[in-house]
């Protein structure tokens, strides 16, 4: 069997490098994908936001973590991690007791689409981040759960 998730999006925040005790680096990011459309009942805008974990490794890993930043926009090719409980999104409870999904993504390539320094058309609301294993905060919409 094979599955592959392809997303293109931006940064919602700057990639964070850490080493496992191999030695092997891995990059962690968050990635926003919007979506637009005309709401056909009654003629307004309509935007969604999708968010995603990104996790890359070794190489691939410094190389993000050197060149992405904030707002950069990129590909990203990988497959879909999913929890083994529900086959779907891992799902987390927030502290205010309301369930939150995070979208996990292990990337096998990372394509910049942004030059360096250029930042791209960033949406995704302003991110004050938490950590979904330890619960987080009270999230908004479009606010990343990790």
């Amino acid at each position: 069997m094979y599955q592959k998730i392809t997303i293109v999006g931006n940064l919602g925040r700057a990639p964070e490098m850490r080493y496992m005790p191999d030695g092997t680096a891995v990059t962690s990011f968050s990635v926003a994908t919007n979506r637009r459309w005309t709401d056909q009942a009654t003629g307004q805008p309509v935007k969604e936001t999708a968010w995603f974990r990104v996790t890359v490794w070794r190489r691939q890993a410094e190389t993000a973590n050197q060149y992405l930043s904030q707002g950069s926009k990129v590909l990203v090719e990988g497959r879909l991690n999913v929890d083994p409980n529900t086959g779907g999104p891992k799902l987390w409870t927030r502290q205010d007791g309301t369930v939150g999904t995070s979208f996990e993504i292990t990337a096998n390539r990372v394509i910049f689409l942004s030059s360096r320094g250029e930042e791209g058309d960033y949406e995704g609301g302003d991110y004050q981040g938490g950590n979904a294993n330890a619960g987080g905060g009270a999230q908004e919409a479009e606010e990343i759960p990790f």
